[in-house]
């Protein structure tokens, strides 16, 4: 007797758009990663420098607004809170990705939440800066909810 098979092939193959999305997700990952050792290895005087030359070229008040607030805030523990929240992302992107590549339904959805969670601020943005990033940044998220949502409802059936 030959056992039934299911109705959803899980085949990579078949699914290209999850490889594409799976190749974005681990850049974003190992993005993430190198920032984080960036962060590690450099510590909190550099980037207090790099925001002081930020602030006098864009020639705003230094003691005022978010940059002042920020080269405040920077301190050798902010910047291993940083580096523990990126390396983190890092982690869970490349375990998406990871997923993804292997055609995991937990992946498809941990995706497709991901992405839909940004729609809302990509709309926002839209809105506040109209031109041609922001209309390719909630494009790429629509696509992106779009490939996986498809491959979740494919699943169910």
């Amino acid at each position: 007797m030959v056992p039934e098979q299911a109705s959803y092939d899980p085949d990579p193959h078949a699914h290209p758009g999850l490889h594409a999305i799976a190749i974005f997700e681990a850049a974003k990952g190992l993005l993430a990663l190198f920032v984080a050792s960036g962060l590690e290895l450099l510590g909190p005087a550099p980037l207090v420098r790099w925001l002081h030359e930020l602030t006098g070229r864009l020639q705003l008040d230094p003691d005022h607004g978010a940059l002042g607030w920020l080269s405040q805030a920077i301190d050798p523990d902010s910047v291993h809170i940083a580096a523990a929240i990126a390396l983190l992302y890092g982690l869970m992107r490349l375990v998406e990705a990871w997923g993804l590549w292997r055609v995991k339904a937990w992946a498809s959805w941990l995706g497709c939440l991901g992405a839909a969670v940004y729609l809302p601020f990509d709309v926002y943005a839209l809105f506040r800066h109209p031109g041609w990033m922001a209309w390719s940044v909630l494009g790429i998220n629509l696509l992106v909810v779009w490939v996986l949502a498809r491959d979740l409802l494919r699943r169910r059936r």
